[in-house]
């Protein structure tokens, strides 16, 4: 199953979902992420956040929704649509979800205050991920209204 963490820029929270969910899941499940408008890099502060929590981001980079080496059986979009973003739409035949996240890169302030930003960003993602692979995913495979109802109680936790 091939999870596509989705967003504008695909620098930061989708990199960050992306990062942890490969580091957490079992085999099977395999996670992705993709801009529909790519950075071209990705959030230094992103990348140090998942590093200090011993997920390597080797091999990553800020990449366009038009180039995914797989095609995605669910779509998870994170992006803050309650801070007035827009999320692209995935179009195609793939369950779809939002997990809106607020950005901690567009945060200003300390350094304390920017790494608690991003500290919560990722505290969010963990609970989120260990409630998705908490599922019965087999059982949900065969039942996409109950999987895809699943998922979007999932993208409201906040731990």
């Amino acid at each position: 199953m091939n999870v596509l963490f989705l967003c504008t820029g695909n620098s930061c929270r989708s990199v960050l979902s992306e990062g942890t969910f490969a580091h957490f899941a079992p085999a099977g499940l395999r996670a992705i992420s993709a801009g529909s408008q790519p950075a071209g890099q990705l959030h230094p502060r992103a990348v140090a956040t998942l590093n200090r929590k011993g997920i390597s981001t080797e091999g990553y980079y800020s990449k366009s929704w038009d180039d995914l080496p797989v095609t995605p059986d669910i779509v998870v979009t994170v992006c803050g649509s309650a801070a007035g973003e827009t999320c692209p739409a995935y179009l195609g035949p793939v369950l779809r979800t939002h997990w809106g996240l607020d950005d901690p890169s567009h945060v200003v302030g300390t350094d304390e205050e920017i790494e608690a930003a991003f500290e919560r960003t990722y505290e969010i993602i963990i609970a989120r991920l260990n409630a998705f692979l908490a599922l019965p995913l087999e059982e949900l495979r065969n039942d996409k209204a109950r999987f895809k109802a699943e998922l979007d109680r999932i993208g409201t936790l906040v731990p």
